[in-house]
């Protein structure tokens, strides 16, 4: 009976060990910090549809490219107020990209519907 005793007093003592020990290993990892609705790192993808740009704004950082895709049924074009950027007429399911790499604002429209009007403001 002392041998059982002993036995068993061994193995809850192990196994007690064992299972504090190991108490840290499955902590879950600490929520991820949600990132800046107001742009990407890497860049940001903008509708165009029901002739409009899906942002009226959109905050970006340096160096951040920005991504024009047309879900309209008519063609549209991005083109800055101030010309430093124009894409040709976008069919539906065609896009346009820009790397913007200087801080500013940038206004922008569409050549063929003037009333569609953005801008992206780059920090």
């Amino acid at each position: 009976m002392k041998k059982w005793l002993g036995a068993t007093l061994v193995t809850l003592t192990l196994g007690s060990g064992w299972a504090i020990g190991l108490s840290g290993a499955y902590q879950s990892a600490p929520a991820a910090t949600p990132a800046a609705a107001t742009g990407a790192a890497a860049g940001s993808r903008l509708e165009i549809k029901q002739f409009r740009f899906s942002q009226p704004a959109l905050t970006v950082p340096v160096g951040a490219t920005v991504t024009w895709v047309n879900q309209d049924d008519d063609a549209h074009t991005v083109t800055a107020d101030d010309g430093r950027f124009t894409s040709a007429g976008l069919d539906r399911g065609e896009q346009f990209a820009h790397q913007f790499t200087a801080p500013g604002t940038y206004a922008y429209h569409c050549a063929l519907h003037p009333k569609m009007t953005a801008k992206i403001v780059v920090k």
